[in-house]
């Protein structure tokens, strides 16, 4: 059975009730419950799921998946995308494949947000397509 978790960032819990027109009326753990549990059962995937709003502990959590050597990422670092070079650190460590999601378009936005430090560490990113984006780093991954 593949391993995969996805690691979501800083004020991603908040999906559904901030910024609707740009992030969606959707909350991600009912995105999560109602399509990425399912997909994940129905493709033999144990999902996992973690957020944190502090950058050490998403670098812990990835070093937790390099020492099991067994996992895949899905990673939307929030905006720490656009200056944690800790993170792209962590994830270069990384021999398993890492997607970097953004529900947003990020080149679509602010100038500051369309530089990802992260994207040069990762297999393939992501960007735009809404929560779409995790289920499509899914199916990648369940193809891999």
């Amino acid at each position: 059975m593949k391993k995969a978790i996805i690691i979501n960032g800083p004020n991603l819990n908040l999906t559904g009730s901030r910024e609707k027109d740009i992030y969606g009326v959707k909350s991600f753990d009912d995105f999560y419950k109602e399509k990425l549990l399912v997909f994940a059962k129905k493709n033999n995937i144990n999902l996992e799921y973690f957020q944190s709003n502090h950058e050490g502990l998403i670098i812990d959590k990835i070093h937790e998946c390099i020492d099991a050597k067994e996992y895949n990422i899905i990673i939307n670092p929030g905006a720490l995308t656009h200056y944690s070079y800790a993170i792209h650190d962590a994830l270069v460590a990384c021999m398993f494949p890492v997607i970097e999601v953004h529900i947003s378009n990020i080149y679509n936005r602010e100038n500051w947000r369309k530089n990802s430090v992260i994207s040069p560490s990762v297999t393939g990113v992501i960007s735009g397509l809404g929560l779409s984006g995790y289920m499509l780093a899914l199916r990648f991954i369940s193809e891999f």
